[in-house]
């Protein structure tokens, strides 16, 4: 990392403190050492893109975040509002605020569109209501009654998003949101996602679709066999094709 970088990091994080922490996290899934000693912050209303070429750790440390049972945080902190969420299970860190939209969206067979999102409503607290969701999302509300695996691709990331969102979150999570989806449809996820930056949602977005992300995304972070190779602007990933071509692969 730059020294221009470091100055700038540290000229922000002077300015505005930080809201979600990670310092020196390792983790493992069995014995394969997936996460080496990462540390970064994000600050409130910040969208952060964690980029990296595939098998680089970038879903498996949204899964740490979100302390799910799988990798297996074995050192490090991490903190959310001052909250420590490192010494907590993944029903715990959702509680707190974290909200986590997976790859496969983990749409619940058997049960309808609305049924779906009234189930992460189950415990409290609440976040958005059925018609905020609905007025974000007509497609769902068109279909609330529709079982949501029967949904199209585009519609159950809708789906999955809309669920997050009806949890009173701190912290967005979204693993490879455009994968798989048409062209047309990523468009509108992307317009869905601008929205949801403008309601000062703090956000960390990992996408494989990498230019999408950094134009959506305030910050950069690209990791590198499970060590943070690059922390920066967005901008600067965008405008520097040495940096693209070698990390990323554009």
């Amino acid at each position: 990392m730059s020294t221009e970088t470091l100055e700038k990091n540290a000229n922000h994080a002077a300015t505005a403190p930080a809201y979600f922490e990670a310092y020196d996290v390792h983790a493992y899934y069995g014995e394969s050492y997936i996460v080496q000693g990462v540390s970064f912050n994000v600050h409130e209303g910040e969208i952060l893109a964690l980029l990296g070429r595939n098998g680089a750790g970038k879903t498996s440390m949204l899964r740490t975040i979100a302390r799910m049972d799988d990798p297996e945080l074995r050192s490090g902190e991490l903190r959310l509002d001052h909250v420590t969420l490192h010494d907590k299970r993944s029903h715990d860190a959702a509680q707190l605020g974290v909200g986590l939209v997976p790859e496969t969206r983990s749409i619940i067979p058997g049960l309808t569109v609305e049924e779906n999102i009234k189930l992460a409503q189950i415990a409290p607290p609440m976040g958005w209501s059925l018609d905020r969701i609905y007025d974000l999302f007509p497609r769902l509300g068109e279909r609330r009654k529709q079982e949501g695996t029967t949904l199209s691709g585009g519609e159950q990331q809708m789906l999955a998003i809309g669920r997050a969102l009806a949890r009173d979150i701190k912290l967005l999570l979204l693993d490879e949101p455009y994968e798989g989806l048409a062209p047309v449809i990523v468009q509108e996820i992307e317009k869905t996602l601008h929205y949801i930056r403008e309601q000062g949602m703090t956000t960390i977005i990992v996408e494989q679709n990498a230019v999408a992300a950094l134009k959506l995304a305030d910050r950069a972070i690209i990791l590198e066999t499970g060590k943070i190779v690059f922390d920066g602007s967005a901008k600067e990933v965008l405008d520097n094709v040495d940096l693209r071509h070698e990390y990323l692969a554009i």
